[in-house]
């Protein structure tokens, strides 16, 4: 009788491509998040302040208290929806940096579809229903255009949508400063004011707006639409290559666009909960940075719904300590965005070190015979 060998007989256990490939995509960013620590800690040793004491205010700032997480919550809503609509079409290959324009033309269009609601005497959840359509339907139609642009002109989306925001800026302007214009608000000109009655509350027991929830609730449907359905599918392996697409038939064109409007309709609500929460009317407050910071918090996340809801509140609890950082070390409010940068350039640098750590790569197979 014969005993196998241990060693001979024995299979061999190697993870799996896929698990590899998922440890490194969290590897590389967390590896990213690090280092950018680290060089701002050189940044501040150099300007003479304390890195220690930074980054403690930091986390007192957005998780030392009750009152800090929920305020790192309510930062984190817009980017979450604004990510989103970075994420969505990075998926079928689109690099849609538009989602800041989409974020004011919604807000913009729900404030004017405001008007003509409060001053009839509307039910408030009517109110918001048509509000919430209104500036969804506009960031999809703006950042929708540029994917048309795109596959129907060959126009770069990433010109295309950039340019687009800025249109979409001065389209807001134009209107809050001329026919939509409150004549009550002399020193800076907005559109009228939605009133208490139509401004949407916190959530119950908490001071975290509704915001919030919409945007995990949209994470959780889109990572199944991208991920578990044959619309998902189908825009991943035109990401992946088109040509490949086009010879099996898929339609290329409607993915395209349809992934771009459902981006900007995720940055028009955005602009919605801006207004009926934050601002209550729209004005130049509208252009605050999130669609351009949502693009980071996609980058870190992987362009993975799910994990955008964590890497915003991540970004929203470093916007949250800004105001304590300044306080208490004497340094500008936009400290926060130096580390906002150079989280960006480092994360880009690491996007070079996918496919290239041994650790992460699977062993190669002996050759067959």
């Amino acid at each position: 009788m014969t005993v196998a060998s241990p060693t001979l007989d024995a299979p061999t256990r190697t993870p799996s491509v896929r698990t590899l490939k998922a440890a490194e995509s969290i590897f590389v960013p967390v590896f990213a998040l690090v280092g950018s620590f680290l060089i701002f800690s050189l940044f501040l040793l150099v300007i003479g302040k304390s890195p220690i004491d930074f980054f403690s205010l930091v986390w007192t700032g957005g998780f030392g208290s009750s009152f800090s997480i929920q305020q790192s919550l309510q930062r984190s809503a817009p980017l979450i929806l604004t990510a989103l609509a970075f994420a969505v079409p990075a998926r079928i290959g689109l690099t849609m940096i538009g989602a800041e324009g989409a974020l004011v033309l919604g807000g913009l269009a729900a404030a004017a579809i405001a008007i003509p609601l409060v001053t009839g005497g509307a039910a408030a959840p009517m109110a918001w229903l048509i509000m919430a359509i209104t500036a969804m339907a506009a960031g999809g139609l703006w950042i929708g255009l540029a994917g048309w642009l795109r596959h129907y002109r060959g126009v770069n989306e990433t010109i295309s949508s950039l340019l687009l925001s800025y249109i979409a800026i001065a389209i807001m302007n134009f209107f809050v400063e001329g026919a939509l214009r409150d004549p009550a608000s002399a020193n800076k000109p907005s559109t009228m004011p939605i009133g208490d009655a139509y401004r949407i509350g916190s959530i119950p027991g908490t001071d975290v707006h509704w915001g919030f929830a919409a945007g995990v609730v949209l994470s959780i449907i889109l990572f199944i639409l991208m991920s578990r359905t044959t619309f998902g599918f189908a825009a991943r392996m035109t990401g992946g290559n088109v040509r490949a697409a086009k010879a099996q038939g898929l339609p290329v064109g409607f993915l395209m666009v349809a992934c771009c409007t459902i981006a900007g309709a995720c940055a028009g609500l955005a602009g919605f909960f801006e207004v009926t929460v934050i601002h209550g009317q729209a004005n130049a407050s509208l252009v605050a940075g999130y669609g351009f910071t949502g693009i980071l918090v996609a980058f870190l996340a992987r362009h993975n719904p799910l994990m955008i809801v964590p890497v915003a509140i991540i970004f929203g609890a470093i916007a949250a300590a800004g105001g304590l950082v300044q306080r208490r070390m004497g340094m500008p409010d936009a400290t926060v965005l130096v580390l906002q940068g150079i989280i960006f350039v480092v994360l880009l640098a690491s996007d070079t070190l996918y496919g290239r750590i041994k650790l992460f790569q699977p062993e190669a197979k002996g050759d067959r015979t």
